[in-house]
Protein backbone atom coordinates (compact mmCIF):
# COMPACT_ATOMS: atom_id res chain seq x y z
CA UNK A 1 0.00 0.00 0.00
CA UNK A 2 1.39 3.38 -0.98
CA UNK A 3 2.04 5.78 1.86
CA UNK A 4 0.66 9.29 2.05
CA UNK A 5 4.11 10.75 1.42
CA UNK A 6 4.52 8.60 -1.71
CA UNK A 7 1.36 10.05 -3.14
CA UNK A 8 2.12 13.62 -2.06
CA UNK A 9 3.27 14.94 -5.42
CA UNK A 10 0.53 13.33 -7.46
CA UNK A 11 -2.25 14.45 -5.16
CA UNK A 12 -0.85 17.91 -4.63
CA UNK A 13 -1.22 18.46 -8.36
CA UNK A 14 -4.96 18.01 -7.99
CA UNK A 15 -5.11 20.34 -5.01
CA UNK A 16 -2.91 22.89 -6.78
CA UNK A 17 -5.30 22.91 -9.73
CA UNK A 18 -8.19 23.67 -7.39
CA UNK A 19 -6.37 26.36 -5.46
CA UNK A 20 -4.47 27.95 -8.30
CA UNK A 21 -6.98 28.38 -11.09
CA UNK A 22 -8.45 26.42 -13.95
CA UNK A 23 -12.21 26.35 -13.82
CA UNK A 24 -12.12 28.10 -10.47
CA UNK A 25 -10.83 31.21 -12.17
CA UNK A 26 -7.76 31.71 -9.95
CA UNK A 27 -4.51 33.23 -11.06
CA UNK A 28 -1.13 31.52 -11.47
CA UNK A 29 2.24 33.16 -10.88
CA UNK A 30 4.54 34.12 -13.71
CA UNK A 31 7.06 31.40 -12.97
CA UNK A 32 4.49 28.67 -13.50
CA UNK A 33 4.19 27.59 -9.84
CA UNK A 34 0.81 27.56 -8.16
CA UNK A 35 -0.20 30.91 -6.70
CA UNK A 36 -2.53 29.93 -3.89
CA UNK A 37 -4.78 32.90 -4.31
CA UNK A 38 -8.03 32.31 -2.50
CA UNK A 39 -7.97 35.83 -1.18
CA UNK A 40 -9.00 37.55 -4.42
CA UNK A 41 -9.29 37.50 -8.19
CA UNK A 42 -7.33 40.74 -8.36
CA UNK A 43 -6.59 40.85 -12.07
CA UNK A 44 -7.26 43.50 -14.70
CA UNK A 45 -10.77 42.16 -15.25
CA UNK A 46 -11.63 41.83 -11.55
CA UNK A 47 -14.37 44.44 -11.87
CA UNK A 48 -15.95 42.39 -14.67
CA UNK A 49 -15.75 39.21 -12.56
CA UNK A 50 -17.36 41.00 -9.64
CA UNK A 51 -20.11 42.37 -11.86
CA UNK A 52 -20.78 38.87 -13.25
CA UNK A 53 -20.89 37.44 -9.74
CA UNK A 54 -23.53 39.97 -8.70
CA UNK A 55 -25.75 39.49 -11.75
CA UNK A 56 -29.19 38.07 -11.07
CA UNK A 57 -31.03 35.90 -13.54
CA UNK A 58 -34.35 36.50 -11.83
CA UNK A 59 -36.51 39.32 -10.49
CA UNK A 60 -38.77 39.32 -7.44
CA UNK A 61 -42.36 40.44 -8.00
CA UNK A 62 -44.69 41.93 -5.38
CA UNK A 63 -48.48 41.86 -5.68
CA UNK A 64 -48.37 45.34 -7.23
CA UNK A 65 -45.76 44.21 -9.76
CA UNK A 66 -47.86 41.17 -10.69
CA UNK A 67 -51.00 43.23 -11.20
CA UNK A 68 -49.14 45.81 -13.32
CA UNK A 69 -47.49 43.19 -15.54
CA UNK A 70 -50.76 41.36 -15.97
CA UNK A 71 -52.54 44.54 -17.03
CA UNK A 72 -49.69 45.42 -19.41
CA UNK A 73 -49.95 42.02 -21.11
CA UNK A 74 -53.74 42.32 -21.43
CA UNK A 75 -53.44 45.84 -22.89
CA UNK A 76 -50.77 44.71 -25.35
CA UNK A 77 -52.87 41.81 -26.68
CA UNK A 78 -56.00 43.97 -26.79
CA UNK A 79 -54.23 46.65 -28.83
CA UNK A 80 -52.46 44.34 -31.29
CA UNK A 81 -55.49 42.11 -31.96
CA UNK A 82 -58.09 44.92 -31.80
CA UNK A 83 -60.27 43.08 -29.28
CA UNK A 84 -61.68 44.06 -25.90
CA UNK A 85 -59.65 43.68 -22.72
CA UNK A 86 -61.93 40.93 -21.31
CA UNK A 87 -61.47 38.98 -24.55
CA UNK A 88 -57.69 39.52 -24.40
CA UNK A 89 -57.75 38.22 -20.81
CA UNK A 90 -59.63 35.08 -21.91
CA UNK A 91 -57.06 34.47 -24.66
CA UNK A 92 -54.08 34.90 -22.33
CA UNK A 93 -55.57 32.57 -19.71
CA UNK A 94 -56.04 29.86 -22.30
CA UNK A 95 -52.45 30.21 -23.55
CA UNK A 96 -50.83 30.36 -20.08
CA UNK A 97 -50.30 34.13 -20.23
CA UNK A 98 -47.84 33.87 -23.12
CA UNK A 99 -48.27 36.99 -25.26
CA UNK A 100 -46.13 35.58 -28.08
CA UNK A 101 -48.11 32.32 -28.13
CA UNK A 102 -51.41 34.25 -28.36
CA UNK A 103 -50.10 36.31 -31.28
CA UNK A 104 -48.76 33.27 -33.13
CA UNK A 105 -51.98 31.27 -32.78
CA UNK A 106 -54.32 34.17 -33.50
CA UNK A 107 -52.63 35.26 -36.71
CA UNK A 108 -52.27 31.65 -37.87
CA UNK A 109 -56.00 30.86 -37.57
CA UNK A 110 -58.24 33.40 -35.82
CA UNK A 111 -61.44 31.43 -36.40
CA UNK A 112 -60.05 28.26 -34.83
CA UNK A 113 -58.71 30.18 -31.82
CA UNK A 114 -62.08 31.87 -31.24
CA UNK A 115 -63.78 28.50 -31.30
CA UNK A 116 -61.26 26.90 -28.94
CA UNK A 117 -61.30 29.63 -26.28
CA UNK A 118 -65.01 30.51 -26.61
CA UNK A 119 -65.04 33.98 -28.18
CA UNK A 120 -68.00 34.34 -30.61
CA UNK A 121 -67.42 36.89 -33.33
CA UNK A 122 -70.88 38.41 -32.75
CA UNK A 123 -72.44 39.28 -29.42
CA UNK A 124 -76.00 37.91 -29.14
CA UNK A 125 -78.45 39.70 -26.85
CA UNK A 126 -80.81 37.86 -24.50
CA UNK A 127 -84.53 37.63 -25.48
CA UNK A 128 -86.66 40.66 -24.58
CA UNK A 129 -89.31 38.63 -22.73
CA UNK A 130 -90.17 39.73 -19.20
CA UNK A 131 -89.61 36.22 -17.94
CA UNK A 132 -87.32 33.54 -19.35
CA UNK A 133 -86.70 29.95 -18.36
CA UNK A 134 -83.34 29.27 -16.69
CA UNK A 135 -81.43 26.41 -18.27
CA UNK A 136 -80.06 25.31 -14.87
CA UNK A 137 -83.05 25.27 -12.51
CA UNK A 138 -85.72 25.25 -15.27
CA UNK A 139 -87.71 27.91 -13.40
CA UNK A 140 -89.20 31.02 -14.98
CA UNK A 141 -87.21 33.98 -13.70
CA UNK A 142 -87.45 37.77 -14.29
CA UNK A 143 -85.17 38.96 -17.04
CA UNK A 144 -83.33 41.27 -14.62
CA UNK A 145 -82.12 38.33 -12.51
CA UNK A 146 -80.71 36.49 -15.49
CA UNK A 147 -77.26 36.75 -17.05
CA UNK A 148 -75.68 35.55 -20.28
CA UNK A 149 -72.30 35.44 -21.95
CA UNK A 150 -71.70 36.64 -25.52
CA UNK A 151 -73.79 33.73 -26.78
CA UNK A 152 -77.02 35.15 -25.23
CA UNK A 153 -78.11 32.01 -23.36
CA UNK A 154 -79.87 33.14 -20.14
CA UNK A 155 -79.07 31.56 -16.75
CA UNK A 156 -79.49 32.57 -13.11
CA UNK A 157 -77.05 32.59 -10.22
CA UNK A 158 -74.32 30.38 -11.65
CA UNK A 159 -71.53 32.97 -11.49
CA UNK A 160 -71.55 33.29 -7.70
CA UNK A 161 -71.65 29.51 -7.33
CA UNK A 162 -68.72 29.05 -9.73
CA UNK A 163 -66.55 31.60 -7.89
CA UNK A 164 -67.28 29.88 -4.58
CA UNK A 165 -66.06 26.60 -6.06
CA UNK A 166 -62.53 27.93 -6.55
CA UNK A 167 -60.05 28.95 -9.29
CA UNK A 168 -61.94 26.87 -11.86
CA UNK A 169 -64.19 29.92 -12.31
CA UNK A 170 -61.44 31.46 -14.45
CA UNK A 171 -62.35 29.00 -17.21
CA UNK A 172 -66.10 29.49 -16.78
CA UNK A 173 -68.16 28.80 -19.90
CA UNK A 174 -71.83 29.10 -20.79
CA UNK A 175 -73.78 26.32 -18.99
CA UNK A 176 -75.71 25.44 -22.16
CA UNK A 177 -74.47 21.99 -23.24
CA UNK A 178 -74.40 23.04 -26.90
CA UNK A 179 -72.45 26.24 -26.23
CA UNK A 180 -68.85 26.93 -25.18
CA UNK A 181 -68.84 30.75 -24.94
CA UNK A 182 -66.41 32.04 -22.31
CA UNK A 183 -67.51 34.19 -19.40
CA UNK A 184 -65.26 37.26 -19.32
CA UNK A 185 -64.15 39.47 -16.47
CA UNK A 186 -66.53 42.24 -17.57
CA UNK A 187 -69.48 39.96 -16.85
CA UNK A 188 -68.00 39.03 -13.45
CA UNK A 189 -67.53 42.70 -12.53
CA UNK A 190 -71.06 43.66 -13.54
CA UNK A 191 -72.94 40.76 -11.94
CA UNK A 192 -70.93 39.50 -8.93
CA UNK A 193 -70.92 41.21 -5.55
CA UNK A 194 -67.83 42.96 -4.14
CA UNK A 195 -66.57 39.92 -2.25
CA UNK A 196 -66.85 37.59 -5.25
CA UNK A 197 -65.28 40.18 -7.55
CA UNK A 198 -62.25 40.50 -5.25
CA UNK A 199 -61.98 36.73 -4.98
CA UNK A 200 -62.08 36.40 -8.77
CA UNK A 201 -59.34 39.05 -9.04
CA UNK A 202 -57.12 37.10 -6.63
CA UNK A 203 -57.63 33.91 -8.62
CA UNK A 204 -56.73 35.81 -11.78
CA UNK A 205 -53.47 37.16 -10.30
CA UNK A 206 -52.49 33.73 -8.97
CA UNK A 207 -53.20 32.29 -12.40
CA UNK A 208 -50.75 34.78 -13.89
CA UNK A 209 -47.97 33.25 -11.76
CA UNK A 210 -48.99 29.60 -11.58
CA UNK A 211 -49.82 29.12 -15.27
CA UNK A 212 -46.77 31.02 -16.54
CA UNK A 213 -43.69 28.82 -16.97
CA UNK A 214 -41.41 31.83 -16.33
CA UNK A 215 -42.80 32.64 -12.88
CA UNK A 216 -43.23 30.83 -9.57
CA UNK A 217 -44.37 31.71 -6.08
CA UNK A 218 -41.78 31.78 -3.33
CA UNK A 219 -42.33 28.50 -1.42
CA UNK A 220 -41.68 30.10 2.01
CA UNK A 221 -44.75 29.83 4.28
CA UNK A 222 -46.81 33.02 4.20
CA UNK A 223 -44.68 34.72 1.53
CA UNK A 224 -46.64 36.57 -1.16
CA UNK A 225 -43.71 37.34 -3.46
CA UNK A 226 -43.18 35.64 -6.80
CA UNK A 227 -40.04 35.22 -8.90
CA UNK A 228 -39.58 35.63 -12.64
CA UNK A 229 -36.69 33.56 -13.94
CA UNK A 230 -34.59 33.84 -17.10
CA UNK A 231 -34.16 30.27 -18.31
CA UNK A 232 -30.75 28.98 -19.26
CA UNK A 233 -28.67 31.57 -17.42
CA UNK A 234 -26.57 30.99 -14.32
CA UNK A 235 -27.61 28.88 -11.35
CA UNK A 236 -31.11 28.02 -10.17
CA UNK A 237 -30.71 29.76 -6.80
CA UNK A 238 -33.29 32.47 -6.08
CA UNK A 239 -33.17 34.76 -3.03
CA UNK A 240 -36.62 36.16 -2.27
CA UNK A 241 -37.24 39.52 -0.60
CA UNK A 242 -38.56 37.58 2.39
CA UNK A 243 -34.95 36.35 2.94
CA UNK A 244 -35.77 32.78 1.91
CA UNK A 245 -33.56 31.18 -0.73
CA UNK A 246 -34.93 28.44 -2.95
CA UNK A 247 -34.06 26.45 -6.04
CA UNK A 248 -36.06 27.46 -9.10
CA UNK A 249 -35.84 24.00 -10.59
CA UNK A 250 -37.20 21.91 -7.68
CA UNK A 251 -38.53 24.68 -5.34
CA UNK A 252 -36.69 23.12 -2.41
CA UNK A 253 -34.42 25.28 -0.26
CA UNK A 254 -31.43 26.63 -2.23
CA UNK A 255 -28.92 23.78 -2.24
CA UNK A 256 -25.81 24.57 -4.27
CA UNK A 257 -23.47 22.74 -4.76
CA UNK A 258 -25.76 19.67 -4.57
CA UNK A 259 -27.96 18.85 -7.57
CA UNK A 260 -31.75 18.51 -7.32
CA UNK A 261 -31.71 14.70 -7.64
CA UNK A 262 -29.36 14.35 -4.67
CA UNK A 263 -31.46 16.75 -2.61
CA UNK A 264 -34.57 14.72 -3.40
CA UNK A 265 -32.86 11.49 -2.32
CA UNK A 266 -31.49 13.08 0.84
CA UNK A 267 -34.85 14.56 1.92
CA UNK A 268 -36.57 11.25 1.20
CA UNK A 269 -33.96 9.39 3.24
CA UNK A 270 -34.42 11.77 6.16
CA UNK A 271 -38.16 11.22 6.19
CA UNK A 272 -38.35 7.55 5.18
CA UNK A 273 -38.62 4.51 7.40
CA UNK A 274 -35.44 2.97 6.02
CA UNK A 275 -33.29 4.33 8.83
CA UNK A 276 -35.75 3.04 11.43
CA UNK A 277 -35.42 -0.41 9.91
CA UNK A 278 -31.65 -0.09 9.90
CA UNK A 279 -31.73 0.82 13.57
CA UNK A 280 -34.01 -2.12 14.37
CA UNK A 281 -31.76 -4.48 12.44
CA UNK A 282 -28.60 -3.15 14.06
CA UNK A 283 -29.84 -2.93 17.65
CA UNK A 284 -32.44 -5.65 18.09
CA UNK A 285 -33.07 -9.35 17.54
CA UNK A 286 -36.35 -11.12 16.81
CA UNK A 287 -37.99 -13.21 19.51
CA UNK A 288 -37.49 -16.88 18.43
CA UNK A 289 -41.15 -17.58 19.14
CA UNK A 290 -43.25 -14.54 18.05
CA UNK A 291 -40.58 -12.81 15.90
CA UNK A 292 -41.21 -9.43 17.56
CA UNK A 293 -38.00 -7.29 17.54
CA UNK A 294 -36.48 -6.91 21.01
CA UNK A 295 -33.84 -4.41 22.16
CA UNK A 296 -31.43 -5.59 24.84
CA UNK A 297 -31.26 -2.91 27.55
CA UNK A 298 -29.49 -4.78 30.37
CA UNK A 299 -26.26 -6.73 30.75
CA UNK A 300 -27.82 -10.12 31.36
CA UNK A 301 -28.24 -12.51 28.40
CA UNK A 302 -31.53 -13.81 29.84
CA UNK A 303 -34.29 -12.20 27.73
CA UNK A 304 -38.02 -12.39 28.40
CA UNK A 305 -40.34 -11.35 25.57
CA UNK A 306 -43.21 -8.99 26.36
CA UNK A 307 -46.74 -10.33 27.04
CA UNK A 308 -48.59 -12.22 25.76
CA UNK A 309 -45.58 -14.14 24.39
CA UNK A 310 -43.36 -14.14 27.53
CA UNK A 311 -40.91 -16.53 25.87
CA UNK A 312 -37.57 -16.74 27.70
CA UNK A 313 -34.49 -17.14 25.57
CA UNK A 314 -30.75 -16.52 25.34
CA UNK A 315 -29.77 -13.25 23.65
CA UNK A 316 -26.66 -14.79 22.07
CA UNK A 317 -27.86 -18.04 20.54
CA UNK A 318 -31.65 -17.34 20.65
CA UNK A 319 -32.16 -20.78 22.24
CA UNK A 320 -34.69 -21.49 25.03
CA UNK A 321 -33.42 -20.26 28.40
CA UNK A 322 -34.58 -23.49 30.03
CA UNK A 323 -31.71 -25.27 28.27
CA UNK A 324 -29.12 -22.85 29.63
CA UNK A 325 -27.19 -23.08 32.85
CA UNK A 326 -23.69 -23.13 34.18
CA UNK A 327 -22.58 -25.67 31.61
CA UNK A 328 -23.63 -23.35 28.76
CA UNK A 329 -21.92 -20.27 30.20
CA UNK A 330 -24.52 -18.98 32.64
CA UNK A 331 -25.89 -15.45 32.55
CA UNK A 332 -23.04 -13.69 30.77
CA UNK A 333 -21.85 -16.06 28.06
CA UNK A 334 -23.09 -18.89 25.91
CA UNK A 335 -20.77 -21.75 25.02
CA UNK A 336 -23.35 -23.03 22.58
CA UNK A 337 -23.23 -19.70 20.76
CA UNK A 338 -19.42 -19.64 20.70
CA UNK A 339 -19.33 -23.16 19.31
CA UNK A 340 -21.90 -22.34 16.63
CA UNK A 341 -20.01 -19.19 15.76
CA UNK A 342 -16.80 -21.12 15.22
CA UNK A 343 -18.71 -23.36 12.85
CA UNK A 344 -19.90 -20.29 10.92
CA UNK A 345 -23.59 -20.68 11.80
CA UNK A 346 -24.08 -17.05 12.86
CA UNK A 347 -21.69 -15.39 10.41
CA UNK A 348 -24.34 -14.29 7.90
CA UNK A 349 -26.80 -12.84 10.40
CA UNK A 350 -24.00 -11.04 12.23
CA UNK A 351 -22.64 -9.73 8.96
CA UNK A 352 -26.05 -8.29 8.06
CA UNK A 353 -26.39 -6.75 11.51
CA UNK A 354 -22.90 -5.26 11.32
CA UNK A 355 -23.59 -3.82 7.87
CA UNK A 356 -26.80 -2.23 9.13
CA UNK A 357 -24.97 -0.78 12.10
CA UNK A 358 -22.22 0.68 9.91
CA UNK A 359 -24.78 2.11 7.51
CA UNK A 360 -26.69 3.69 10.37
CA UNK A 361 -23.55 5.16 11.92
CA UNK A 362 -22.45 6.59 8.57
CA UNK A 363 -25.84 8.18 7.93
CA UNK A 364 -25.95 9.56 11.48
CA UNK A 365 -22.51 11.12 11.01
CA UNK A 366 -23.59 13.10 7.94
CA UNK A 367 -27.10 13.88 9.13
CA UNK A 368 -25.99 15.29 12.50
CA UNK A 369 -23.55 17.68 10.80
CA UNK A 370 -26.12 18.61 8.15
CA UNK A 371 -28.65 19.42 10.88
CA UNK A 372 -26.05 21.23 13.04
CA UNK A 373 -25.19 23.63 10.22
CA UNK A 374 -28.88 24.18 9.53
CA UNK A 375 -29.39 25.05 13.20
CA UNK A 376 -26.35 27.32 13.16
CA UNK A 377 -27.67 29.04 10.04
CA UNK A 378 -31.04 29.68 11.68
CA UNK A 379 -29.25 31.15 14.69
CA UNK A 380 -27.16 33.35 12.39
CA UNK A 381 -30.31 34.59 10.67
CA UNK A 382 -31.73 35.54 14.07
CA UNK A 383 -28.49 37.31 15.02
CA UNK A 384 -28.50 39.17 11.70
CA UNK A 385 -32.07 40.34 12.25
CA UNK A 386 -31.27 41.45 15.78
CA UNK A 387 -28.23 43.33 14.50
CA UNK A 388 -30.26 45.13 11.85
CA UNK A 389 -33.10 45.98 14.24
CA UNK A 390 -31.23 47.55 17.15
CA UNK A 391 -27.62 46.47 17.72
CA UNK A 392 -26.16 48.29 14.72
CA UNK A 393 -27.74 51.56 15.86
CA UNK A 394 -26.35 51.03 19.36
CA UNK A 395 -22.89 50.24 17.99
CA UNK A 396 -23.06 53.38 15.87
CA UNK A 397 -23.71 55.46 19.00
CA UNK A 398 -20.98 53.75 21.03
CA UNK A 399 -18.27 54.01 18.36
CA UNK A 400 -19.42 57.45 17.13
CA UNK A 401 -19.60 56.23 13.54
CA UNK A 402 -22.51 56.48 11.08
CA UNK A 403 -24.36 53.26 10.33
CA UNK A 404 -23.27 53.52 6.69
CA UNK A 405 -19.71 52.85 7.88
CA UNK A 406 -20.82 49.68 9.66
CA UNK A 407 -22.19 47.82 6.65
CA UNK A 408 -19.15 45.55 6.69
CA UNK A 409 -20.70 43.83 9.72
CA UNK A 410 -23.96 43.14 7.88
CA UNK A 411 -21.95 41.81 4.91
CA UNK A 412 -20.08 39.47 7.23
CA UNK A 413 -23.30 38.05 8.70
CA UNK A 414 -24.91 37.66 5.28
CA UNK A 415 -21.81 35.72 4.23
CA UNK A 416 -22.02 33.52 7.33
CA UNK A 417 -25.66 32.69 6.57
CA UNK A 418 -24.83 31.79 2.96
CA UNK A 419 -21.76 29.74 3.89
CA UNK A 420 -23.68 27.80 6.53
CA UNK A 421 -26.17 26.85 3.85
CA UNK A 422 -23.42 25.70 1.47
CA UNK A 423 -21.57 23.81 4.20
CA UNK A 424 -24.79 22.10 5.26
CA UNK A 425 -25.36 20.70 1.78
CA UNK A 426 -21.76 19.56 1.40
CA UNK A 427 -22.60 16.86 3.96
CA UNK A 428 -25.38 15.54 1.73
CA UNK A 429 -22.86 15.72 -1.14
CA UNK A 430 -20.33 13.71 0.90
CA UNK A 431 -22.90 11.07 1.88
CA UNK A 432 -23.57 10.20 -1.76
CA UNK A 433 -19.94 10.44 -2.89
CA UNK A 434 -18.97 6.93 -4.09
CA UNK A 435 -16.99 5.02 -1.47
CA UNK A 436 -14.60 3.50 -4.01
CA UNK A 437 -13.32 6.91 -5.20
CA UNK A 438 -10.88 7.23 -2.31
CA UNK A 439 -8.76 10.06 -3.72
CA UNK A 440 -11.80 12.16 -4.61
CA UNK A 441 -13.35 11.53 -1.20
CA UNK A 442 -10.21 12.54 0.67
CA UNK A 443 -9.80 15.63 -1.51
CA UNK A 444 -13.43 16.53 -0.80
CA UNK A 445 -13.00 16.04 2.95
CA UNK A 446 -9.87 18.19 2.90
CA UNK A 447 -11.67 21.03 1.09
CA UNK A 448 -14.70 20.69 3.34
CA UNK A 449 -12.51 20.80 6.45
CA UNK A 450 -10.73 23.93 5.26
CA UNK A 451 -14.06 25.57 4.49
CA UNK A 452 -15.43 24.70 7.91
CA UNK A 453 -12.32 26.01 9.62
CA UNK A 454 -12.45 29.31 7.75
CA UNK A 455 -16.15 29.76 8.36
CA UNK A 456 -15.75 29.13 12.08
CA UNK A 457 -13.03 31.78 12.16
CA UNK A 458 -15.31 34.30 10.46
CA UNK A 459 -18.32 33.36 12.61
CA UNK A 460 -16.35 33.70 15.84
CA UNK A 461 -15.02 37.10 14.80
CA UNK A 462 -18.48 38.40 13.85
CA UNK A 463 -20.11 36.96 16.95
CA UNK A 464 -17.71 37.08 19.91
CA UNK A 465 -15.27 39.82 18.93
CA UNK A 466 -18.09 42.11 17.83
CA UNK A 467 -19.70 41.67 21.25
CA UNK A 468 -16.68 43.36 22.85
CA UNK A 469 -17.46 46.57 20.98
CA UNK A 470 -21.18 46.27 21.65
CA UNK A 471 -20.46 46.05 25.38
CA UNK A 472 -18.04 48.98 25.34
CA UNK A 473 -19.01 52.27 26.96
CA UNK A 474 -16.90 54.53 24.77
CA UNK A 475 -15.27 54.46 21.30
CA UNK A 476 -12.54 51.82 21.01
CA UNK A 477 -9.17 52.73 19.53
CA UNK A 478 -8.78 49.35 17.82
CA UNK A 479 -12.23 49.35 16.17
CA UNK A 480 -10.66 50.08 12.78
CA UNK A 481 -8.41 47.06 13.28
CA UNK A 482 -11.53 45.00 13.90
CA UNK A 483 -13.07 46.45 10.73
CA UNK A 484 -10.02 45.41 8.71
CA UNK A 485 -9.99 41.91 10.21
CA UNK A 486 -13.70 41.21 9.73
CA UNK A 487 -13.79 42.63 6.20
CA UNK A 488 -10.73 40.58 5.27
CA UNK A 489 -12.14 37.37 6.72
CA UNK A 490 -15.42 37.98 4.90
CA UNK A 491 -13.61 38.40 1.60
CA UNK A 492 -11.36 35.37 2.06
CA UNK A 493 -14.25 33.14 3.13
CA UNK A 494 -16.47 34.32 0.28
CA UNK A 495 -13.84 33.52 -2.33
CA UNK A 496 -13.06 30.14 -0.80
CA UNK A 497 -16.68 29.05 -0.73
CA UNK A 498 -17.31 30.28 -4.27
CA UNK A 499 -14.45 28.12 -5.50
CA UNK A 500 -15.56 25.21 -3.32
CA UNK A 501 -19.03 25.34 -4.87
CA UNK A 502 -17.61 25.42 -8.39
CA UNK A 503 -15.32 22.49 -7.63
CA UNK A 504 -18.13 20.33 -6.24
CA UNK A 505 -20.51 21.24 -9.05
CA UNK A 506 -17.96 20.03 -11.58
CA UNK A 507 -17.60 16.72 -9.72
CA UNK A 508 -14.13 17.43 -8.29
CA UNK A 509 -12.63 16.93 -11.72
CA UNK A 510 -9.29 18.25 -10.46
CA UNK A 511 -8.69 14.77 -9.02
CA UNK A 512 -7.65 13.01 -12.18
CA UNK A 513 -6.60 9.44 -13.03
CA UNK A 514 -3.15 9.99 -11.57
CA UNK A 515 -4.67 10.27 -8.10
CA UNK A 516 -7.36 7.63 -8.39
CA UNK A 517 -5.39 4.97 -6.49
CA UNK A 518 -3.83 7.17 -3.87
CA UNK A 519 -4.80 9.37 -1.00
CA UNK A 520 -4.99 13.15 -0.97
CA UNK A 521 -2.34 14.95 1.01
CA UNK A 522 -3.44 16.76 4.13
CA UNK A 523 -0.29 18.87 4.44
CA UNK A 524 -2.07 22.12 3.78
CA UNK A 525 -0.23 24.60 5.93
CA UNK A 526 0.49 26.75 2.87
CA UNK A 527 -2.97 26.18 1.47
CA UNK A 528 -5.27 27.61 4.11
CA UNK A 529 -8.25 29.80 3.25
CA UNK A 530 -6.10 32.63 2.08
CA UNK A 531 -3.48 30.47 0.40
CA UNK A 532 0.01 31.67 -0.45
CA UNK A 533 0.43 34.56 -2.86
CA UNK A 534 3.89 35.08 -4.28
CA UNK A 535 2.97 38.48 -5.61
CA UNK A 536 2.82 39.90 -2.10
CA UNK A 537 -0.18 41.98 -3.03
CA UNK A 538 -2.87 42.84 -0.50
CA UNK A 539 -5.56 40.79 -2.17
CA UNK A 540 -7.88 40.32 0.80
CA UNK A 541 -8.09 44.00 1.52
CA UNK A 542 -8.54 44.78 -2.18
CA UNK A 543 -11.39 42.32 -2.55
CA UNK A 544 -13.33 43.51 0.44
CA UNK A 545 -12.97 47.05 -0.80
CA UNK A 546 -14.42 46.12 -4.18
CA UNK A 547 -17.24 43.97 -2.92
CA UNK A 548 -19.41 46.44 -1.15
CA UNK A 549 -17.02 49.08 0.18
CA UNK A 550 -16.50 47.45 3.55
CA UNK A 551 -12.85 48.52 3.68
CA UNK A 552 -13.31 52.14 2.70
CA UNK A 553 -11.46 54.52 4.90
CA UNK A 554 -8.82 51.96 5.91
CA UNK A 555 -5.32 53.39 5.55
CA UNK A 556 -3.02 50.94 3.73
CA UNK A 557 -0.07 52.26 5.73
CA UNK A 558 -1.64 50.88 8.91
CA UNK A 559 -1.84 47.27 7.69
CA UNK A 560 0.62 44.55 6.74
CA UNK A 561 0.06 41.59 4.44
CA UNK A 562 0.80 38.09 5.69
CA UNK A 563 3.44 36.30 3.61
CA UNK A 564 1.69 33.01 4.34
CA UNK A 565 -1.97 33.70 3.46
CA UNK A 566 -2.05 37.33 2.13
CA UNK A 567 -4.48 38.34 4.90
CA UNK A 568 -4.51 42.09 5.65
CA UNK A 569 -3.60 42.56 9.33
CA UNK A 570 -3.56 45.73 11.44
CA UNK A 571 -0.09 47.17 12.01
CA UNK A 572 -0.32 46.47 15.74
CA UNK A 573 -0.68 42.71 15.23
CA UNK A 574 2.49 40.65 15.78
CA UNK A 575 1.01 37.47 14.25
CA UNK A 576 -1.43 36.96 11.38
CA UNK A 577 -5.00 36.98 12.66
CA UNK A 578 -6.03 34.49 9.98
CA UNK A 579 -3.29 31.83 10.09
CA UNK A 580 -1.15 32.80 13.19
CA UNK A 581 1.96 33.23 11.02
CA UNK A 582 4.50 35.44 12.81
CA UNK A 583 5.12 38.88 11.31
CA UNK A 584 8.76 39.56 10.48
Amino acid sequence: MESEDDMHDANDSAEDDFYSGGEAGLAASDDGDADYDFADHDSDDSAELLSHRQQQNYSILSEVDIKRRQEDDINRVSTVLSISKPEACVLLRNYNWSVSKVHDEWFADEERVRKVVGLPEKHIEMPNDREVTCGICFESCPLGSMSAAACGHPFCGYISTAISDGPGCLMLRCPDPSCAAAVGQDMINSLADVEDTEKYGRYLRRSYIEDNRKTKWCPAPGCEYAAEFVMGSGSYDVNCNCSYGFCWNCTEEAHRPVDCATVSKWILKNSAESENMNWILANSKPCPKCKRPIEKNQGCMHITCTPPCKFEFCWLCLGPWSEHGERTGGFYACNRYESARQEGVYDESERRREMAKNSLERYTHYYERWAANQSSRQKALGDLQSLQNDKLERLSDIQSQPESQLKFIIEAWLQIVECRRVLKWTYAYGFYLPEHEHAKRQFFEYLQGEAESGLERLHQCAEKELQIYLDAESPSKDFNDFRTKLAGLTSVTRNYFENLVRALETGLNDVGPSTSHGTCSKSATSKSLGGKSKSGKNRASSTSSKSGGSSRGVDDSNIWTCDQCTYANPKSARACQACDHQHR
